[in-house]
């Protein structure tokens, strides 16, 4: 007897262990804070892009605007990217690596590597971002 495509899909998906169905949930929620803190730069709101920070990076930039003026003079492709898509990810307990290919500002391509940690609340923060002026990036 043949399954239809829709069932035996539903039927493969249903076997797979609990942990593959869980591999992609912290980079989803890793895409989810870049693309938010992308989003509030865009929208010049500091105070949300703010809130996607680690205490690592709070503690070096103890405010808001130390914070974003940082962001606006060294990671302009960041800050104001023409277009930008998620690339490769890496994750290493509670830290995911999350590669993001930036068209800047200027039209020259960068590839940015967020390293985004887990919070003990169970929250992701950005921890950093390296840039790379090219793309794709290195191995990560």
């Amino acid at each position: 007897m043949k399954l239809p495509a829709a069932v035996f899909l539903c039927v493969s998906l249903c076997l797979l262990p609990l942990e593959a169905v869980r591999a992609d949930e912290p980079v989803d929620t890793v895409q989810t804070v870049i693309q938010s803190q992308i989003t509030a730069f865009l929208n010049d709101d500091a105070k949300t892009a703010y809130s996607f920070a680690s205490p690592t990076i709070r503690g070096k930039f103890p405010s808001e605007s130390a914070f974003f003026d940082m962001v606006k003079k060294g990671y302009a492709p960041v800050y104001r990217p023409g277009n930008f898509a998620f690339g490769r990810s890496k994750v290493t307990g509670d830290m995911v690596v999350q590669e993001v290919l930036i068209s800047g500002p200027d039209g020259k391509d960068w590839t940015a590597l967020y390293q985004v940690v887990k919070q003990p609340d169970g929250s992701y923060k950005i921890n950093g971002v390296h840039m790379v002026r090219a793309a794709p990036g290195p191995e990560i």
